[in-house]
């Protein structure tokens, strides 16, 4: 609403946005951000979600009114956007303690120790990729900052990573950067976090598990790397939480460490790597960045067909881990989720004949839970009026949610099963697989080829000399 109001107000029509008291000091800044920090803002005084009607009527009456149309008949005083240090300032010298301090106190770290990005340290990775330090990646909400080379560099030198994962680094920047990631959203309260998936020969070559503890911090490349976007999003995009205030999540959790695929037991098995799947040629690098609201449990399963294992994956991770999400998503009209097999699993299902396609399919259609169950969830997510068959009417579902009008008739818990994505990684020596729950247009999948430098194959040899 902030952003509509700002453009709104820039088009020279008066405007006011209103903000529940949780949401006062986000719509503060991104208003800041946008360069109207003057911008009027009515407040709602408390949960608009909690209130009962005559808690909302009154409150609507005795306040929010009078701020609205004080908001529309005030002067509006011209704004200053503040002046940020250039690209190339040196900000801060001092000990290797004086810094952390520094950056903590400027909200520029994730609460962890930091490595400094001295200039030769920035240079270090710049020399790991052909383009140049000034050329702009995308421009990114809520700050409205430029994503460019030099400060992919810059922040990860503080997130700790090796200089040769900087081609991987720019990737991933530019995934968070297209319009259909939706960066902008980022900060919203169900407190989503990026996972970066990996697939390529680059995952040898720089060392990343795909293995045992995959998604566990503890191989340098994997938690670098995913240690580096969170802090990009926080140092570029400006995403904090408080004394910050543009991250509302709720609750939130830690960033995601780097998924790698285990591309030898995909191609052992017979299928083709997940990102042939996102339209990419097997062998190439390539970095897929979607959001991820939750994760299952660890599922076991047993037996040695495939219905003996999916029939356990599609009850337990689809339908008990990820069925809350169902009507949010039908209601925005995405959802991607995301099935990791182990590789003991995913060959038992590809020994038996069955293709990816096949896998999606099945779990379409027997992911499972009854329309009334969902649309009284949808309710507390925000959609306040959702109905599957209203939905089916407008061309936004297909018949298989409205067979009946019956509240306990069985509806998919996924919206297409072209949209369900499958990965193999973890331990090849267990029998589990493990679920991510995707934030509906939040977040969706955006995939970028790895661009290498022209001398990779050197540069490595060397050290980046």
């Amino acid at each position: 609403m902030v952003r509509a109001s700002a453009m709104a107000e820039k088009g020279g029509v008066r405007s006011v946005s209103i903000a529940a008291t949780a949401f006062l000091r986000q719509a503060q800044a991104i208003a800041k951000s946008l360069g109207a920090q003057n911008l009027a803002i009515a407040e709602y005084p408390g949960v608009i979600m909690t209130d009962n009607e005559e808690q909302l009527r009154r409150k609507v009456e005795g306040v929010l009114i009078d701020s609205i149309i004080e908001g529309l008949t005030k002067p509006v005083e011209d704004a200053v956007k503040p002046v940020e240090p250039r690209p190339r300032d040196i900000v801060f010298r001092g000990t290797l303690q004086e810094v952390q301090e520094y950056f903590y106190e400027n909200l520029w770290t994730d609460g962890l120790p930091i490595i400094p990005p001295t200039v030769d340290m920035v240079e270090k990775f710049l020399s790991f990729t052909d383009r140049s330090p000034d050329e702009v990646l995308g421009v990114l909400l809520p700050e409205n900052r430029e994503a460019t080379i030099l400060n992919v560099a810059v922040n990860g030198v503080l997130a700790g990573c090796r200089p040769e994962y900087m081609p991987l680094l720019v990737a991933a920047v530019e995934s968070i950067a297209d319009p259909e990631f939706g960066i902008e959203h980022a900060g919203s309260t169900p407190g989503w976090e990026p996972l970066i998936i990996l697939n390529g020969p680059v995952i040898k070559q720089l060392d990343f598990n795909c293995a045992a503890g995959v998604t566990r911090v503890g191989r340098q490349a994997n938690t670098s790397v995913g240690r580096f976007l969170r802090l990009y999003m926080r140092n570029v995009a400006g995403l904090r939480i408080p004394p910050g205030a543009t991250d509302k999540a709720t609750y939130g959790y830690t960033f995601n460490v780097v998924l790698a695929e285990n591309e030898d037991a995909v191609t052992e098995m017979g299928w083709q790597p997940f990102s042939v799947d996102r339209g990419f040629k097997a062998g190439e690098n390539v970095i897929t960045v979607q959001s991820v609201i939750s994760m299952s449990p660890p599922i076991n399963s047993g037996g040695d067909t495939p219905l003996d294992h999916l029939e356990t994956i599609a009850e337990f991770i689809g339908r008990r881990s990820m069925a809350y999400k169902t009507a949010p998503a039908a209601h925005y009209g995405r959802f991607h989720p995301l099935f990791v097999f182990s590789p003991n699993v995913a060959s038992v299902i590809a020994n038996g004949g069955w293709t990816k396609d096949n896998v999606r399919q099945y779990l379409y259609d027997n992911a499972q839970e009854s329309a009334g169950v969902l649309e009284k969830l949808a309710w507390g997510g925000g959609p306040t009026v959702f109905n599957f068959c209203k939905c089916v009417e407008e061309g936004r579902l297909s018949r298989d949610f409205c067979q009946s009008t019956d509240p306990n008739r069985m509806v998919p818990v996924f919206l297409r099963p072209e949209w369900i994505n499958i990965v193999v990684s973890g331990d090849p020596g267990r029998n589990q697989s493990k679920g991510f729950v995707q934030n509906h247009q939040q977040g969706p999948p955006v995939s970028r080829r790895i661009v290498l430098p022209d001398r990779w194959e050197e540069l490595l040899r060397s050290g980046g000399k």
